[in-house]
């Protein structure tokens, strides 16, 4: 298949990503490529060899993917055009006839380990954790006796010759992932009425309040932030950019006006997309701040210039 017809993720086979993936009904025809890591699937897109990538962006346990959240915010720019929520549990993998008591050495994504540090200390707490670059590749370090047990989805067994020794782990109830479907920049996702936007900002200057100034462009025309992160800029310690997710789509008037006084307050505002909020939820505008509430106020400033306020 050409490169526009195929998707990178991050692999190896039997991913949560892969998983993901497979849920999206264009995943039917496109050619699945596995990637090393998130910045390999996201450098695939950027050049040109491949049409989207997915990459997870966030668990509701651990919180934000700092690879992606990294990748997102710097080099050539890309775009996000959609979003998947995948639940999450977790098996302990294991080569056949290995036993519980057996169990030495652990492996995972560095993002698992929080998701399951308590069973871990209940069940095996003289077990030494080593991350692996994700799930599926700590199940291959078990096939190859490089460690005892893996945790990773109960369906990457069968790809690497290994048995689930336990299944359904997890800390917390409900666990999710979030991914994203990132593509090279073109025209956003079209409105839904139930969408997401996602941008990166940069203070111009640190200063009591900084932060609080920008936060206020979002409150004041009652635009819901959903997350907001920090994270450093590499150019020197305490220099941080914001990723954020609000709810809304560029074209809403409320949201494109937390855009233009983003641009005018910030050192640089990096666009990453408006696109369907995956749990399909329709916020509900503040009174003030609905489309129409904003064309009469153009309207009425109109009418007060020509001086018929």
């Amino acid at each position: 298949m050409s490169p526009a017809s195929r998707y990178t993720y991050l692999g190896p086979e039997g991913t949560f990503t892969e998983a993901a993936l497979r849920g999206l009904p264009e995943a039917a025809t496109r050619e699945l490529l596995p990637m090393v890591s998130v910045p390999a699937a996201l450098d695939a897109v950027r050049a040109g060899e491949a049409a989207a990538a997915l990459v997870p962006i966030e668990n509701s346990v651990e919180g934000g993917v700092t690879a992606t959240l990294d990748e997102l915010a710097s080099g050539e720019p890309l775009m996000i055009y959609r979003e998947v929520l995948l639940p999450i549990a977790f098996a302990l993998l294991v080569r056949p006839g290995t036993t519980l008591d057996s169990v030495k050495t652990v492996t995972g994504h560095p993002v698992a380990q929080p998701q399951v540090r308590g069973w871990l200390r209940n069940h095996l707490p003289e077990a030494h954790w080593e991350s692996a670059a994700s799930n599926a590749d700590g199940a291959r370090l078990v096939q190859e006796g490089r460690y005892d047990a893996a945790f990773a989805g109960e369906f990457a067994a069968g790809r690497y010759g290994l048995e689930p020794l336990v299944t359904d782990i997890h800390d917390a109830q409900n666990a999710t992932t979030r991914f994203v479907l990132v593509g090279r920049p073109a025209r956003p996702a079209a409105r839904t009425g139930a969408d997401k936007t996602s941008v990166v900002m940069w203070l111009r200057e640190d200063h009591p309040g900084a932060l609080l100034e920008l936060l206020h462009e979002f409150a004041s025309r009652g635009v819901n932030m959903m997350r907001i992160e920090s994270r450093p800029t590499g150019e020197g310690i305490g220099q941080y950019c914001f990723s954020v997710d609000c709810e809304g789509h560029v074209t809403d008037r409320r949201v494109g006006d937390v855009l233009m006084g983003l641009k005018r307050a910030c050192q640089k505002v990096r666009f990453l997309g408006s696109y369907p909020r995956a749990d399909e939820v329709r916020p509900i505008p503040r009174v003030g701040t609905t489309d129409e509430e904003f064309v009469a106020a153009s309207d009425w400033l109109t009418r007060c210039l020509d001086g018929r306020g």
